[in-house]
């Protein structure tokens, strides 16, 4: 456990980035589930499930959540997925 005053704040912001953190890391992985089981399935929101997916793989990559190299090569998995069934 922390003992001075700087590592008790260290600790609470700590644990208050992790939330944060894993919050967006499942919303995330959410997303990219949902607009993968659209594009299998076919679906007729396909498009707006695939702009939200794309939407959160550019803003985790921004925030350091992944790196942007993963959130590109995502990305075109994702719509070289799309282009094939379209």
């Amino acid at each position: 456990m922390p003992q001075t005053k700087q590592a008790k704040k260290a600790l609470r912001q700590s644990i208050k980035r992790t939330a944060i953190r894993k919050k967006m890391r499942a919303d995330l992985e959410r997303a990219l589930k949902n607009a993968r089981r659209a594009l299998v399935n076919k679906n007729t929101d396909v498009t707006e499930l695939l702009k939200l997916a794309i939407k959160k793989l550019d803003k985790a990559a921004q925030k350091k959540l992944i790196k942007k190299n993963k959130a590109g090569r995502d990305k075109s998995r994702l719509m070289k997925h799309y282009n094939k069934i379209k």
